[in-house]
């Protein structure tokens, strides 16, 4: 969802001697305004932390986890939408195990602008739904010495009702797969390579995500489609206050997939400029750049360009078709000891733009 046009942001860290030095709680309250939603109120916090037991001082062994993250939010809005989600990132036995995800619940509004080349009017439409998301991972080839190899199970349940529509839209028509509402359950497998020097800002290494996630009715799904997806990050120091970031992306489906569950671009994550959902389709592939530089202390500064292609069934990739998006934005560390950072961009499009404030890099 777009947190633009108004949004005050306050961040801290508790005092030093009120918590662990492992764990930092960041705060914040979100006051912000968009058409959709009118004036929006709420709180979010994110915590951050080490899992595992604190080595005893002539042991020199470090027996901690990379760092965890756990965010929880809640707002509400004028038009009576309420938001509350709580992603995690979490890493234990000594990231043995890693595990990620969201379980959340929206009450909210939409902008829908077509399907692949159908492209309309901005069709504003609400939804209802839960969301659970859950990849449970565990790590294997333990001899494997350049990074960390995962692979596990995925989980995702989304029941998505349409509450409203726009009159004589192509919502409203129904022909869009999934306009009325849909209800999705699909479990799969998954493979995940970590060889990042840190979690919440790399400055050199790559990670690595390759996606197989099947919806079926014997499952409780309302719908049958496969999703497959591949993606990976590499990050390459130019020099002691400057990284280049390259992510590359791939997704796919087979079978017919509801809208709300096709392949996306924009928003805060894949194309920044565009309104999450501008674009979507079948398939897509993406590249994204980013060169992240410090400016003084805490603050720092990036620019940043993506160009991605969509397809369908008819053609699986349509590169005569490309989509493109640049900007920059500013940082700010919120945490020095796991570069944890508040994150302001703003990125352009063609005939769009948009301004994201949330925390952590995009990718």
């Amino acid at each position: 969802m777009p947190l633009v046009s108004l949004l005050l942001a306050l961040a801290f860290t508790a005092p030093p001697d009120s918590l662990p030095k492992r764990f930092k709680l960041l705060p914040l309250p979100l006051v912000y305004y968009t058409p959709e939603t009118r004036l929006a109120y709420g709180v979010a916090a994110t915590a951050t932390f080490q899992l595992g037991a604190r080595p005893r001082p002539a042991d020199t062994t470090n027996t901690l986890s990379r760092p965890s993250q756990v965010t929880f939010g809640v707002a509400y809005t004028q038009n009576k939408q309420m938001l509350f989600y709580l992603p995690f990132n979490l890493f234990w036995a000594r990231d043995t195990y890693y595990a990620n995800g969201e379980v959340g619940y929206y009450r909210y509004n939409y902008f829908f602008f077509g399907l692949g080349q159908q492209e309309v009017r901005q069709e504003l439409y609400g939804v209802d739904f839960p969301r659970i998301r859950i990849n449970a991972f565990r790590r294997i080839i333990p001899q494997l010495k350049a990074g960390k190899l995962y692979a596990g199970l995925r989980y995702q349940y989304e029941d998505y009702r349409v509450t409203s529509v726009e009159p004589g839209g192509l919502l409203a028509s129904g022909t869009v797969p999934g306009g009325t509402g849909s209800r999705l359950s699909g479990g799969g497998l998954g493979l995940f390579y970590d060889r990042r020097d840190q979690i919440f800002f790399p400055t050199k290494g790559l990670v690595a995500d390759l996606t197989y996630l099947n919806h079926h009715p014997v499952l409780g799904s309302g719908v049958r489609f496969t999703r497959y997806g591949f993606d990976v990050s590499s990050y390459h120091s130019l020099h002691r206050h400057a990284v280049l970031a390259l992510n590359y992306a791939l997704s796919g489906t087979i079978g017919t997939a509801p809208f709300n569950a096709l392949s996306l671009l924009g928003g805060t994550k894949r194309m920044r400029g565009y309104y999450e959902g501008r674009f979507r389709d079948d398939n897509l592939a993406l590249l994204q750049a980013e060169i992240r530089f410090d400016l003084y202390r805490r603050l720092g500064a990036v620019v940043f360009g993506s160009v991605g292609v969509l397809g369908d069934t008819q053609r699986w990739l349509r590169p005569d078709d490309p989509k493109g998006a640049y900007g920059g934005g500013l940082r700010f560390t919120l945490n020095r000891r796991d570069h944890l950072n508040l994150r302001l961009d703003y990125g352009i499009g063609r005939q769009s733009t948009g301004f994201y404030l949330t925390i952590g890099e995009a990718f």
